[in-house]
This record gives C-alpha cells, sequence and structure tokens, in this order.
C-alpha cells in the first residue's frame, strides 16, 4: 500500500488533547512522519474547512470540525484510582449485581437490516465491484453508540438490563466483523473513523446499558490486530477499564456468553497488544512509552474481566495457562514485585496486581528469589550475632544442617526439624550417618524423596490412600500431638523453598485449603485452611461417595421415608465407629426434600474441613513457618501444585534436544545409542532413568530445559555401570560398543539407585 496522503492521515487515528498521536502511515508501511501537535492538527482542521473540506479527510459524515474537536478534545478519563490494590486483584468471585441508577437510554433508530440481508449485500458487491450500499451501512452503523444499538441490538428500544442477555444479536455482529477485513480500504477505515467520534463524543459521565452493549460489540472489533490501529483500540480499553464496577460485572457476565473462538480471539489480541507495547517490533513503531503509559494498565484491566468471565463460566471457556504472557518472562519481574510490595493501596501499577497474566516460570522465580532473600539475611542474623558475641564463627551456622540415620529417618527428621526451627530458612543441607557424601543437592532430593515415600505409606497412617481417585488425604483419627502432619507441612514449605520437586499426590483441594488464606494470620488461634467445599471438590477425593449424595439431591421421591437420614453422621477412627452431629441436634432432624441441600453441605464442609481440622492446621501452619512469603498471594492453588509436585509428565524428546555433553558429541555412537535406548524405554523406566539423574522423577516448572541436564564421558573399562551426579543433574558414561550393552548397564544402574558412598 502506498504512504498515506496528508489528505487522509487524520482520519485513521484518536487524538489525545495533551498530544495528539496520529500513525504515519496506513495498514502497511509507508515513510515516516513526526507526530503533529495539537496545534498543528487544529491548523490543518481549519484550513480544510475554509477550503470546503468536511471535517476529518475522506469525507466521514459527521466528521469532526475544529470547533466540536475543541468542544471534546480532552484528555480521555483516567483509569479507575483504585485499580492498585496489594491484595490479587481477580475478579474470581462477583459481588452481587449492582443496581445503580443509570440514566433514561436515549431512543435508538430503527434499523431493520437482517444478518442474511448484509450477506447478500456483500456477496452482490464482492461479485459487481459496487461497495456502496456496504460502505453507506458501515459508515452509519459505526458513527456513534446511537448507531452501534440500532444496528446490533435485537429490539431497538428494549431495555436488555440484566447480567443474562446483553440483548445484542451476535450472529449479526459476528457476520459484519468477519466481512469487514475484507471489504476496501475507505470502508475499513470509515469504521475507524466511526470509533474515534464515538469514544470522543459518548463520555458524558455515567453509562447506560446502551454504553455498554457498545463497548462490548467495540471491544470484539477485528482490525485492533493491526498496530496500525493501537491507538484508538488503547483509547477504547482506557474507557472500559475506568468503567464502574457495576458495569464491570455486566461485561464479565456477557463476555462469557461470547463462543469459545471469538472469546480465545479477543484474549490473545490483549495479550499481543500487552507484548508489543512493551517490546515494539521498532522503536518508532508506536509512540513513546512515556506519553503512554496508560496503555498497559488499561489493557491489563480489561484483560482481567476476561479472566473473571472465564472464572465464572459453568465450564472454563479456556485454560487459565492461556491467560499467561510469556513476554514477562524477559522484564524486571522482581521490580515489579517490589512495586506491589511497596505500594500496595496506592495508584502504582504492577502485573503483581493481576497475577493470572504472569506465568508459573514466573511466578516460581520470584518465590525463588524471594526466598533467596530471606536464607541470605536469615544466615547474615546468625553470622552477626555470632561476631557480635565475639564468638568462633562455624560456617555451618549459614545452613539449615540436618543429619539423619536411614534406619530412624522420620523421628530424626522430625527432631533435627524441631530443634532448628529458626533456621529453617536458610539454604538446607543433608547428611546421612555414616555415608560419604557431601551434599550439593543430590542428599536433600533423596532425603525429600525417602521421607515422602516413607510418610505416605499407608502403614503409617497419618495419610489415606483414595484408591478410586489415586490421591492421598488427612486421616480423621484424633491423637494428642500433631507435629507429624507439621512435619509434612514443612517438608512442602523446604521443598518449595529450596526448589525441589516432590512426589505427593494431593487433590487440588488441598491446595486451596494451603492459600485459605495466602498468608499465615498474626493469631495462631486464627481459622486456617477452611476453605468453601462443593460437591465438586468431594468428587476430587471420594468420587463414589459425592455421586450418592448428588443423586440424594436429584432424587424425586420422599427423601424422608425411602432415606431415613438424620443430621448425623457416622465414621471409623481406628476401627471404632464414632457418629457426629452436623448441627446440633443433627441426631433427631431428619433429612427431607426441603433441607437435603443443607445436610449435603454440612457433610461435605465436615469431611473436608471440620473432621480435620486439627491434622490440616499443623500441616497448614507447617507450610508457612518456611513459605512466609507475599509471593503466595501470586499463585492459584493449581499452580502451589506444580511449584511442590513440578510435572509427572516426561517429555524425553524435549530433554534430548536441551542436553548438554562433556567429552562426547551428539553424534557419537555411544550418545545415539543411550537415545535410541531411552526413548524406547516405557514410562516406569524413565521415570528411573530421571531419578538416577536428578535425584527426582519429577520435572520441574520451566519444563525438561530446566534441569541442565549433561551426559558426560567417564575413561573406565566398559564393564562400569554408569554414574551419576544428582548435584549437577549428570549421568557419566562410559563408551560402550553396542546399544544392547548399553541398554543392558543403564537397565542395572538405574533400577539400583539408592544411597551415596558406603553405609
Amino acid at each position: 500500500m502506498s504512504p498515506t496522503s496528508a489528505e487522509h492521515v487524520s482520519s485513521l487515528f484518536l487524538c489525545r488533547a495533551d498530544d495528539v498521536i496520529f500513525p504515519r502511515q496506513g495498514f502497511g508501511r509507508g515513510a515516516k512522519q513526526p507526530f503533529p501537535s495539537l496545534g498543528t492538527f487544529i491548523s490543518t482542521l481549519s484550513q480544510r474547512r475554509d477550503a470546503g473540506g468536511r471535517g476529518l479527510a475522506g469525507g466521514m459524515t459527521g466528521g469532526l470540525s475544529s470547533t466540536h474537536w475543541l468542544r471534546h478534545g480532552r484528555e480521555l478519563p483516567p483509569i479507575c484510582s483504585d485499580v492498585r490494590q496489594k491484595q490479587r486483584l481477580s475478579i474470581d468471585t462477583l459481588p452481587p449485581e449492582v443496581k445503580a441508577p443509570f440514566p433514561s437510554d436515549p431512543v435508538i433508530p430503527l434499523r431493520t437490516k437482517t444478518t442474511k440481508e448484509f450477506q447478500e449485500d456483500m456477496e452482490r458487491a464482492v461479485q459487481s465491484g459496487d461497495w456502496r450500499e456496504v460502505r453507506e451501512f458501515y459508515l452509519t452503523t459505526f458513527d456513534s453508540f446511537i448507531e452501534i444499538n440500532a444496528a446490533f441490538k435485537r429490539e431497538a428500544n428494549g431495555s436488555f438490563n440484566t447480567i443474562d442477555d446483553s440483548g445484542v444479536n451476535a450472529k449479526f455482529v459476528n457476520a459484519v466483523y468477519d466481512a469487514l477485513l475484507g471489504t476496501p480500504q475507505d470502508i475499513q477505515k470509515s469504521v475507524l473513523k466511526g470509533i474515534i467520534n464515538s469514544l470522543l463524543r459518548e463520555w458524558k459521565g455515567p453509562r447506560t446499558k446502551d454504553d455498554l452493549r457498545a463497548y462490548f460489540i467495540l471491544v470484539q472489533n477485528p482490525q485492533y490486530s493491526s498496530t496500525s490501529t493501537y491507538v484508538i483500540y488503547a483509547h477504547l480499553l482506557r474507557q472500559i477499564a475506568a468503567l464502574s464496577e457495576a458495569d464491570h460485572h455486566f461485561l464479565v457476565h456477557w463476555l462469557k456468553k461470547l463462543t469459545a473462538r471469538r472469546f480465545r480471539q479477543l484474549v490473545e489480541r490483549l495479550l499481543q497488544f500487552i507484548s508489543t507495547r512493551l517490546f515494539p517490533a521498532e522503536p518508532d513503531e508506536l509512540p513513546p512509552l512515556a506519553k503512554c503509559s496508560w496503555w498497559i494498565p488499561s489493557a491489563t484491566k480489561v484483560l482481567s474481566l476476561f479472566n473473571a468471565a472465564n472464572s465464572v463460566s459453568s465450564t472454563p471457556i479456556m485454560p487459565f495457562t492461556d491467560f499467561y504472557n510469556i513476554t514477562l518472562e524477559h522484564i524486571d519481574f522482581m521490580e515489579e514485585y517490589r512495586t506491589w510490595q511497596n505500594y500496595g493501596n496506592s495508584n502504582r501499577f504492577s502485573f503483581c496486581q493481576f497475577p493470572f497474566i504472569l506465568s508459573t516460570v514466573v511466578k516460581k522465580a520470584i518465590i525463588q528469589k524471594d526466598s533467596e532473600q530471606q536464607m541470605i539475611s536469615q544466615a547474615r542474623q546468625s553470622l552477626v550475632n555470632k561476631v557480635s558475641r565475639r564468638q568462633r564463627v562455624d560456617m555451618n551456622l549459614l545452613f539449615l544442617n540436618i543429619k539423619v540415620r536411614r534406619a530412624q529417618l522420620l523421628s530424626d527428621s522430625l527432631d533435627e526439624l524441631t530443634r532448628k526451627r529458626c533456621d529453617l530458612k536458610k539454604k538446607l543441607r543433608v547428611t546421612f550417618v555414616g555415608e560419604a557424601g557431601l551434599d550439593m543437592g543430590g542428599l536433600t532430593k533423596e532425603w525429600f524423596l525417602l521421607l515422602v515415600r516413607q510418610i505416605f505409606h499407608t502403614d503409617y497412617g497419618m495419610f489415606t490412600y483414595m484408591k478410586d481417585s489415586r490421591c492421598h488425604w488427612f486421616s480423621s483419627w484424633k491423637c494428642d500431638n500433631y507435629s507429624e502432619f507439621q512435619l509434612v507441612g514443612t517438608l512442602m514449605g523446604l521443598a518449595v523453598y529450596n526448589s525441589i520437586a516432590l512426589d505427593i499426590h494431593f487433590p487440588l483441594y488441598c491446595y486451596r485449603k494451603l492459600l485459605t488464606p495466602p498468608t499465615a494470620p498474626c493469631d495462631q488461634n486464627g481459622l486456617v485452611g477452611m476453605a468453601t467445599a462443593t460437591l465438586d471438590d468431594l468428587q476430587q477425593i471420594m468420587p463414589e461417595l459425592a455421586h450418592g449424595l448428588r443423586e440424594l439431591l436429584s432424587y424425586e421421591g420422599n427423601v424422608e421415608e425411602d432415606f431415613y437420614l438424620t443430621f448425623q453422621v457416622f465414621q471409623e477412627e481406628m476401627g471404632v465407629v464414632k457418629s457426629h452431629n452436623l448441627k446440633p441436634g443433627g441426631d433427631k432432624i431428619p433429612v427431607t426434600k426441603q433441607n437435603r441441600k443443607e445436610y449435603v453441605q454440612l457433610y461435605v464442609d465436615f469431611l473436608l474441613n471440620k473432621s480435620i481440622y486439627k491434622q490440616f492446621a499443623a500441616f497448614y501452619h507447617g507450610f508457612h513457618s518456611v513459605c512466609a512469603s507475599d509471593a503466595l498471594m501470586l499463585l492459584r492453588p493449581e499452580e502451589v501444585e506444580m511449584l511442590v509436585c513440578g510435572s509427572p509428565e516426561l517429555d524425553m524428546s524435549a530433554l534430548q534436544k536441551a542436553a548438554q555433553y562433556e567429552g562426547y558429541s551428539k553424534t557419537e555412537t555411544t550418545v545415539r545409542c543411550f537415545w535410541e535406548v531411552v526413548l524406547a524405554f516405557p514410562l516406569e523406566l524413565q521415570k528411573k532413568l530421571l531419578h538416577f539423574a536428578t535425584g527426582s522423577d519429577r520435572v520441574p516448572v520451566g519444563g525438561m530445559a530446566d534441569l541442565n541436564f549433561k551426559i558426560s564421558k567417564i575413561d573406565v573399562p566398559t564393564d562400569w555401570l554408569p554414574i551419576s551426579h544428582t548435584c549437577f543433574n549428570q549421568i557419566c558414561l562410559p563408551m560402550y560398543r553396542t546399544r544392547k550393552e548399553l541398554k543392558h548397564k543403564l537397565t542395572i544402574a538405574i533400577s539400583n539407585a539408592e544411597g551415596f558412598g558406603l553405609e
């Protein structure tokens, strides 16, 4: 496309009163011109008016004159002041519909064009080349918010003031937008000019529902995929972001009614807008960042509405991970984190305010760096205390030193962690008594592995393995001391703190409890872990019981006579069946059709919260005694699970691509045989190989590439087995001559990989 001429450059982009911004070219690339000032713009408009022009170039009906611009040419309203809060800002749970007074809607002109008629107009235009009728439709429709409603509202003057129905003819909107990018350039430009007029003209205080409908329709415009339209898009996002909470509530529920394809397109467009604004392809592709610092906060706030719509949808429209913006892995996210910590209630923007946009990789890095700072601080304080008392400095005081015997692993670990509670935030270092092993990370990994294996063994009784759901849940037996549950929590906290992945199988609900609240209350007696429990949560743990309770809720017969239940339940504890009233006098209250919902809710809450409260509270405080960080407020339960457990899904092809070599090249026979054998291994042997080389069979956040896996040559006879250095994720291979020999030796090595040195 040729460079945009001076006659219509002002028709393309929205202006800002303090420094008017236009593109230098149209939808293609052309000669670059400086951004005009407000004075230059008004002067140009005046010259055109005096020359008999029609306001904005291109002859748009209802174009802006210079006096019109002076009247409306003010700074568009700023993003709302409460956009920045210290707590995680995510509209996961929306308030009840707010009944705010709205000014009466203006009378909307009657437009009768149907989807079919529009499509027929498009077909005729494509075949004949005569676009006049289509041009007139687009010119009229996007001229104002009133015209947008006239075209797309199902009933022109219907109220449609509910969250359940936007009143928008979605099929017609989709047809008009799907056709737009296939129309001639002058039609596309006329739509953008109309949007400019609409955004400037329509800001007159409180929003009506028709205004919300117009915003809802305009944000779906596919033209915003082009960077040449980003100035207009930014101002649209700014106005949407500045709407009231009640208006956002409506938009969230309207957005969740979009088709999955359309919804995803809009989310991806917003993510691309943020990425491009952060890292433009060319330095002068967009206006200077200093003059449009509000672009990213506005876009992120609007993206949060889509995230909220996804959350409140009965079934998520798209995975929450698709809201991650991986571009943010390349910014100074620790600066974002510090801003979020230091400016809790101010208007200072930080991406940490909208954690749904941060990937698990970023959140893990924040937690790791935050942990490192706490470790350094703890070690420095210990050092200062020693020096101030003029005591001899022992470098061991910089570490959390755990010394255990394999035969008494659990009791020794419990004693060590209890005795060294003040050192939990130091770097962990493990020693197995009687073994010659210096812990550079490998011994720590094995300590975690063996301890978890022992704690979760069914014979130990702390946790019950649920065969139907293949997960562990807390045993409800009562005891005088819950310190071992605190040990498990501490162990999980240490794993996150020291970046170790554990082979633990808790249901997702456990991690939601762990974040309730996300930071431990100052009052030790404060309630913790009491997350709202639903039948869906019970389904994760006890699917058969959940199914039975659902049948009770849907039963059409006489509930009281046929089920003969009361608000009393029975539970087996250490072989003894005990009864529990779900409410005072529950044993005398029958379950009926009228109160069965209450019964189910109380029963689920009893099973998942009250019956295990002391066990889980000890577990919770153990975890938070190590991971006491604001960074936990950024996490979803699924992300906590990923940090604790890593990923069980192994991709050995990805490991092969990321592998490093020392003494070998990737084309040598031994290396080629190694990968042929490993890729052909069943999953169980692949896990054993990963455990043999790294000390864990779990994949860390970030994938196989984060393992820094290395294959090294070792100059020993080929009758030797492979050797590993789990501290460095390294496997050492003799120069085996054949694939068969390598497979035999490797299988023996990975199947007998436990212990360091001599016992």
